[in-house]
């Protein structure tokens, strides 16, 4: 997984969702947290679009850390409601985030956060 295809993929993702009509172009950042291999229980900051970011993020905090530890996809249609949610920034009100795994182990997270 080079950073030149996250940025490019995070890139992507960005410019589709703000082609789609409301609200589906709500989307105010789109990304990838990737595995911190110094800190393997960890998540560091990857290739975005959007507003400025947490840098580093634990397994198993707010919705990006409980999709890294729990392997599984966090849809989260009210950020809010979220116990422990990371608020990086309070325009997000809704959130989609589902873990990359290569050979069952989590290498990173692609995130989507909507207004």
């Amino acid at each position: 997984m080079t950073y030149s295809n996250l940025a490019n993929a995070a890139s992507l993702l960005w410019h589709a969702y703000k082609s789609l009509p409301s609200p589906c172009s709500e989307v105010n950042w789109a990304g990838f947290y990737v595995l911190d291999h110094s800190r393997p229980s960890q998540l560091i900051l990857g290739p975005f679009q959007g507003k400025v970011a947490c840098q580093i993020i634990a397994f198993g905090r707010g919705v990006c850390g409980t999709a890294a530890s729990t392997e599984t996809t966090q849809l989260v249609h009210n950020v809010d409601d979220f116990p422990g949610h990371i608020s990086c920034d309070g325009d997000s009100k809704s959130e989609i985030v589902v873990p990359i795994l290569v050979h069952g182990k989590v290498v990173g997270i692609i995130d989507v956060d909507c207004c």
